[in-house]
């Protein structure tokens, strides 16, 4: 049983006693704050929207009729998209001109999650202080609900799939000629969620030819719905068939994306980034930007091409502020992220399968080949639990002191740069661990470093 709230949103599991789950009272709770924050942002006359969207998680319906009671029980007139990927519910918030959206869905996380992610109006996430607004409304319960005159309306819009998809093949380099030409054959895992809704319309729009995997969307996850290999033999044993061209896989909110290669191996999760930055780069040389424990394949690609990389703090509200800051043409995270800001300022596996594919057909390669085209690195992941009474921030002011010597980058945690690796060691959010992710040119070197760093760590405890 778990409830978590953060800046970011409310999560948690379905089921069980109150304050220790995310259940309808806390959900009524934390919406009823974000509605406040956005009608207190609201300007001119006339009737407020907010925009609704959820996974297929099943939970969700749940959820999403509580939501949307809580959003009119306030005054605020609610678009209900229903069965949405997390990035057409952003563009959608823009599309209609809404105060922002709700996004019901708990990422890639296991059956039993849910959550509410909020999105402004532009149909980015809340930055950190509108976060923290949020938090402080839900605590003081500085409430004021709309009178009986005043209550909002619903509305169902199914809509925004199609536009979604239309707004994708209209992007000048998603080159829809060149893919249909060459009769690409695919492979989709879509976990039975949302995916299995858009992806097929995307992929007939783009003329490839396509099996789907786990199509249903009733959130009955075939498989644990993170998209790492360990979770993802059944789609990488259909690739090695030999009847593909390229396997695709996506987590149930449809914002995360993984390549399987024509031969059943995986592309690498932290090389969607790279190899769609690489293909947008060979068009528009330029900077980009990704979160400091993605893969530095994307500095060495971006340098490669004559542009400039930047490092973000970790969060998709810190990758985006960071990529407007610097102008960055593409940017994202080294999970399967890729943020083109020609279409928004959000994750998308839409906008990042129209990509590759189209850089596949250029280069007229295989996947396989156009691995082997980029630097190679390895990322360890590793964590340390800690007590109670750890004293996180002097431990990593420590390792600064220890490390002053090398680069060392202090924007989240601490990231120490040698010239052939790094490590970086931050603070969770929601757990009383450290995250200490590290990388080099084998997985044994490492995690070596990061079981180094880890020693150091527990040696001042």
């Amino acid at each position: 049983m778990t409830l978590i709230k953060s800046i970011s949103g409310i999560r948690g599991t379905i089921g069980g006693p109150t304050g220790d789950t995310l259940n309808p009272l806390d959900i009524v709770k934390f919406t009823t704050a974000y509605a406040t924050l956005m009608k207190r942002r609201a300007t001119g006359e006339g009737r407020k929207k907010i925009v609704v969207g959820r996974d297929a998680r099943i939970s969700g319906d749940m959820v999403r009729n509580v939501v949307c009671g809580t959003l009119m029980g306030m005054g605020l007139d609610v678009v209900d998209i229903d069965l949405a990927t997390t990035p057409t519910t952003e563009l959608a918030v823009r599309w209609t001109g809404a105060l922002g959206g709700i996004i019901i869905t708990a990422s890639h996380n296991p059956r039993q999650w849910n959550a509410l992610k909020l999105l402004n109006s532009e149909g980015e996430f809340l930055t950190k202080d509108d976060g923290n607004k949020v938090l402080s409304i839900a605590e003081k319960e500085d409430f004021d609900y709309a009178d009986v005159d005043s209550l909002g309306s619903y509305t169902r819009d199914d809509s925004f799939n199609q536009r979604h998809i239309e707004s994708v093949l209209d992007l000048k380099l998603a080159d829809v000629d060149a893919i249909r030409n060459a009769k690409f054959k695919v492979c989709v895992d879509a976990i039975n969620s949302v995916g299995g809704i858009i992806l097929p319309d995307l992929l007939k729009a783009l003329g490839v030819e396509y099996t789907i995997l786990n199509s249903t969307a009733n959130g009955d996850f075939a498989h644990n719905p993170e998209p790492l290999e360990k979770n993802l033999q059944g789609i990488m044993d259909e690739m090695r068939s030999g009847k593909y061209d390229l396997g695709i896989v996506v987590d149930p909110d449809v914002d995360r994306l993984a390549f399987i290669c024509e031969n059943g191996e995986m592309f690498g999760e932290e090389y969607t980034l790279v190899s769609v930055a690489d293909y947008v780069l060979q068009h528009t040389s330029d900077n980009t930007v990704s979160n400091l424990s993605s893969t530095r394949a994307l500095r060495d690609v971006t340098e490669r091409h004559g542009g400039t990389y930047t490092a973000a703090a970790v969060g998709e509200v810190n990758v985006t502020t960071k990529m407007k800051e610097v102008g960055a043409v593409i940017g994202g995270e080294g999970n399967g992220g890729v943020i083109y800001p020609e279409s928004h300022y959000g994750r998308d596996a839409l906008v990042g399968i129209a990509l590759f594919l189209s850089s596949l057909a250029h280069k007229k390669c295989t996947a396989s080949e156009l691995r082997a085209t980029f630097p190679n690195y390895f990322i360890a992941k590793n964590r340390i639990d800690l007590t109670p009474s750890t004293d996180i921030d002097a431990i990593l002011e420590k390792v600064k002191e220890m490390y002053a010597s090398e680069k060392i980058t202090d924007i989240d945690g601490v990231k120490i740069d040698f010239p052939d690796k790094w490590v970086h060691l931050r603070k969770s959010n929601t757990e009383p661990i450290i995250r200490v992710y590290s990388e080099a040119a084998t997985m044994e070197e490492a995690d070596a470093l990061g079981k180094k760093l880890m020693q150091v760590v527990y040696d001042m405890q």
